[in-house]
């Protein structure tokens, strides 16, 4: 099972210096991947940068950790640009991108950026295959309800060809997503509980093989925070979730009022004990 972190860019705010050392720090330590949250509006508290922006910086200040953005809410974005974005990432990071999607649930947010919400789960299936023939073909044909390519490709394309696509839901994941998962996805967040895990599961393996897909090739990640409520509790967590058969998992220590300096050390502190589980 491969272990991530999550860069808590909320309580880390503006300090650019803690994110680049937290970044760089689980680079150093081990972890596999990092995850950054999208919210191009965000009501209330808590700050939240643009994750592609903010990920071509990480990219310049780490080596080998994975880049997730997670999740994008696409199909409130262009998808000829965001499809030249991350192939732009995958080219600054030499190959460490996974691009997180999802639909999201604000209307507000889609109707700020003139998008229609009450279409975004037919657009996002969409705009996964247009994306896949663009990072894949140098030159594109594709005509859909949404967008349309002609004869026309990204230069330069992505080194991972395509780039990996999991998708996100939040809690149990209606039936249309646990299709799509199957039909398209590399992999998918994982945020329902374990005892709805085998179930989410089994719908998505038998959408998988009607897709003529090998169940066995899509991943699965699950998050656990280290502290806040439940953080006694985390270990026992990692290895609920390792039995249930997860590909990987994402540590979190955001949501437990932490100060920004105190992040580094949880994360690290963490790393140190995930020996014991």
């Amino acid at each position: 099972m491969r272990v991530g972190v999550s860069l808590p860019v909320r309580e880390l705010s503006n300090d650019m210096g803690a994110i680049r050392e937290f970044a760089q720090a689980a680079d150093e330590i081990g972890y596999t991947h990092l995850r950054v949250p999208d919210q191009v509006l965000r009501p209330g508290s808590g700050a939240l940068h643009e994750p592609m922006m903010l990920l071509a910086w990480v990219a310049a200040v780490t080596e080998r950790i994975e880049l997730v953005p997670s999740v994008i809410v696409t199909p409130a974005r262009q998808t000829v640009l965001l499809a030249k974005q991350a192939a732009e990432l995958d080219i600054l990071t030499a190959g460490r991108v996974r691009l997180g999607i999802g639909v999201g649930g604000n209307a507000d947010e889609y109707a700020a950026l003139n998008q229609d919400f009450g279409t975004r789960g037919a657009r996002v299936e969409e705009q996964l295959d247009l994306m896949r023939a663009l990072w894949t073909q140098e030159q594109v044909d594709f005509e859909g309800r949404w967008d349309t390519v002609r004869g026309a490709g990204l230069s330069p394309l992505p080194v991972q060809r395509p780039i990996p696509v999991w998708i996100g839901a939040s809690g149990v994941p209606v039936a249309r997503i646990r299709r799509r998962i199957g039909r398209q996805a590399d992999g998918w967040f994982v945020l329902c509980s374990p005892e709805d895990f085998p179930g989410i599961k089994s719908d998505i393996d038998a959408a998988a093989r009607g897709a003529n897909r090998d169940p066995a090739e899509i991943g699965a990640e699950a998050g656990v925070a280290v502290v806040g409520p439940r953080a006694p509790e985390w270990k026992d967590r990692v290895r609920g979730w390792r039995e249930k058969g997860l590909t990987h998992l994402c540590l979190r220590t955001l949501g437990g009022g932490l100060a920004p300096g105190e992040h580094l050390g949880k994360m690290q502190e963490a790393w140190g004990e995930l020996g014991e589980i």
